[in-house]
């Protein structure tokens, strides 16, 4: 077994009201390059209050990215990375606020900003050759564990897949659970249950360890008190609890991996443009012969929820586009590794994973 040595966030500052404490956070970076910060924003929250509480001096670049239409795409960063430095240089440091692939985003861009070429050519692991500038991650939404992850996932012309590497990582992380409560109900639902996935198939693979399984364990039970317990809901105890258990998931897979259930969900992202979480929502309900007793528990969490996944997806499908899902997922070897062993091939075939695909 190859063991991995991977990299964790430099800094993390969690607890309510610890989004106040970002200006004096950056404030030693701000002497770094260009004397400037970018502000990478959900575009959900222009106009809202949260924006007003952003330390953005006049120098400062404050933009708006739109992530309801589809998921960050390599296009998307090469032109933030070129609109960056043609107005104002090299920055000091990028702050990304918003969820998962707003993360993805800051880290994506912090890296393109000091490696030439297209994000394409970087897509994989271990393929960017410089550091890039400071990047800081404040989640406002709690599930995906892209706050910890190496990965900055990025769907390009013929793959979807991250850039990864242990420059990556957030230098530093503010995990303020106050930012979360205006989440609606459906996506509190589904990037919650992103990190129960991560830990299903964390904790149910062939690269489990004693490691990962220490995370997925208290993550686990931190999402059953959030999800399925009697003191299960919305509520600020549980948002607490939801943020804690998002960094635990995140860390779990760090040193193990995902498994059958986010191979699926990439090739219905990268095909069809779903969200990453409901993607995994839509697949995971059918996985129960590959995890049963996660599937069993989800499906309690969906019914005590009210949450209504789709039936009968798969019946407006064409061969091709069940072909080409199916080829998505299947140049995801780690993760048929995890989930199958290193003999996957065996088992997993593109008519393998077709036939998952028409379960949905």
């Amino acid at each position: 077994m190859q063991h991995k040595n991977f990299k964790n966030i430099d800094k993390v500052v969690f607890g309510r009201g610890s989004f106040s404490m970002l200006s004096d956070i950056i404030a030693p970076v701000r002497k770094e390059n260009k004397n400037y910060f970018v502000f990478v924003i959900d575009a959900y929250f222009k106009g809202k209050e949260l924006v007003k509480r952003i330390p953005a001096l006049p120098e400062d670049l404050v933009l708006f990215e739109d992530v309801d239409a589809h998921e960050p795409t390599t296009q998307q960063i090469d032109a933030l990375r070129n609109t960056i430095l043609a107005q104002k240089g090299l920055p000091s440091g990028i702050v990304g606020i918003g969820g998962g692939s707003i993360m993805d985003i800051a880290k994506a861009t912090a890296l393109m900003l000091t490696n030439e070429g297209s994000s394409t050519q970087y897509q994989g692991l271990n393929l960017i050759k410089k550091p890039g500038v400071y990047h800081l991650g404040i989640p406002t939404i709690s599930g995906t564990g892209a706050e910890c992850s190496s990965t900055a996932v990025l769907t390009g012309p013929v793959k979807k897949l991250g850039l990864k590497c242990e420059w990556t990582v957030f230098n530093q992380v503010i995990l303020d659970p106050e930012l979360i409560a205006s989440v609606p109900n459906d996506w509190w639902f589904h990037t919650g249950m992103d990190t129960y996935i991560h830990c299903i198939e964390s904790e149910n693979g062939t690269l489990n360890n004693a490691f990962s399984h220490a995370y997925a364990e208290q993550a686990l039970s931190l999402c059953r008190d959030v999800f399925l317990n009697e003191q299960s809901g919305r509520s600020a105890q549980n948002d607490d609890k939801l943020m804690v258990a998002s960094l635990m998931g995140g860390l779990s897979l760090s040193y193990s991996e995902v498994g059958v259930c986010h191979a699926l969900s990439y090739g219905l992202s990268k095909i069809l443009d779903y969200r990453h979480c409901y993607a995994n929502c839509v697949a995971f309900q059918h996985l129960e012969d590959v995890y049963p007793q996660g599937v069993q528990e989800f499906k309690k969490m969906v019914a005590k929820h009210k949450i209504v996944l789709p039936q009968h997806l798969a019946e407006e499908w064409s061969e091709d586009i069940l072909t080409k899902m199916a080829e998505v997922a299947y140049n995801l070897p780690h993760m048929w590794h995890q989930a199958f062993g290193e003999a996957w091939k065996e088992k997993v075939s593109l008519l393998y994973i077709k036939d998952l695909y028409k379960r949905l």
